[in-house]
């Protein structure tokens, strides 16, 4: 991604601290990215589909998901996300504070990209997010906005 345009992130999270963890990691490591906050489920189809107040949002690039969010679940956001024609493409992170192997299998099965659980420590939580961004933004390549692109 090096020299690349920036890369449009959508974090799905409804704990504030995770929010301003995961802009302290993003500007540590002085990444030059639009972030897009939704703070739960709902918000967060709003952005993607590009309705109800999310109709001027940016398509997104990567999403880091948490599954345990009010009203609409990370779930059900995975499942219409991947069901899509046009937004199956967009890796998904699943970022979440479980660690069950009943909620690793649940997102694999809905077409999650990867599985990784929140460390409990600030310090540790912002490494983690740091390497996910690393690796999403930095060694794999990441599909096309559009086949037409």
């Amino acid at each position: 991604m090096k020299g690349a345009n920036p890369v449009v992130i959508l974090l799905v999270e409804d704990n504030e601290g995770d929010i301003v963890l995961t802009k302290a990691a993003m500007k540590e490591i002085k990444l030059a990215n639009t972030l897009l906050i939704a703070r739960d489920g709902e918000e967060a189809l709003d952005i993607l589909f590009q309705r109800a107040g999310g109709e001027d949002a940016p398509r997104p690039d990567l999403i880091l998901l948490d599954l345990n969010l009010p009203s609409t679940d990370g779930y059900e956001v995975l499942q219409e996300l991947k069901n899509d024609d046009s937004l199956r493409t967009i890796p998904v992170v699943v970022l979440t504070s479980s660690e069950s192997d009943e909620d690793r299998l649940r997102s694999y099965s809905l077409s999650a990209n990867c599985f990784v659980s929140k460390p409990l420590n600030a310090s540790a939580f912002v490494k983690v997010v740091q390497h996910i961004e690393n690796f999403w933004l930095n060694v794999v390549a990441l599909p096309p906005k559009t086949l037409e692109n």
